[in-house]
């Protein structure tokens, strides 16, 4: 007995003040050393560029020429993670296609459901981000995607065109791109 009262005191004697708490959390937002960053590889960086410019550019001659509604600037987002940091998981095509639709899906309903407001976008946001989490399909540039389809006033047929649409083309070109290089591997899984 006085065995287990004298462990309860030492774990109470070595439980962090609220003082000392704050203090560490404050601490945390210090950040570190810069980050080392590897040798210039100029000839990456211009498949990078050239890759992105084929994506992107595709989109907005489908878009331009052929009247097919493509132009979202998530999709500029999605192309940063595609042809600059390919190897991430949030560059894999699950990610990407599903991201963007689960997201879209998302932003429709709640526009559907409640308007436009303030509120709603911030809802459709956070609710994305919630829902490509536990489908395993988190994509940064879809939270992008809900916040348009709220702001904008999206319709279901912005789920297909240009989201679905505008995703898989990006994905197909990031495919043919990134692996004309033989340091480059992509897409690391499809599923």
């Amino acid at each position: 007995m006085e065995q287990l009262a004298r462990t309860r005191t030492l774990k109470l004697a070595n439980q962090p003040t609220k003082q000392e708490q704050l203090k560490s959390y404050i601490c945390k937002m210090k950040g570190g050393n810069c980050p080392s960053y590897p040798t210039l590889n100029l000839k990456s960086h211009l498949l990078n560029a050239v890759g992105s410019f084929l994506g992107v550019g595709l989109i907005a001659i489908l878009n331009t020429y052929y009247n097919i509604p493509l132009l979202v600037p998530s999709l500029g987002a999605s192309a940063v993670l595609l042809y600059a940091a390919c190897q991430v998981p949030m560059a894999q095509p699950r990610n990407v296609i599903g991201g963007h639709m689960v997201s879209a899906l998302v932003g429709v309903i709640v526009y559907q459901l409640l308007g436009n407001q303030w509120w709603t976008i911030a809802l459709a946001v956070s609710l994305a981000i919630f829902f490509m989490n536990i489908t395993h399909t988190l994509h940064p540039p879809g939270g992008a995607t809900a916040f348009v389809a709220v702001y904008t006033g999206q319709g279901f047929g912005y789920i297909f065109s240009p989201i679905g649409l505008g995703a898989f083309l990006l994905v197909m070109i990031a495919v043919l791109v990134n692996n004309c290089s033989s340091k480059r591997k992509y897409p690391e899984y499809w599923f």
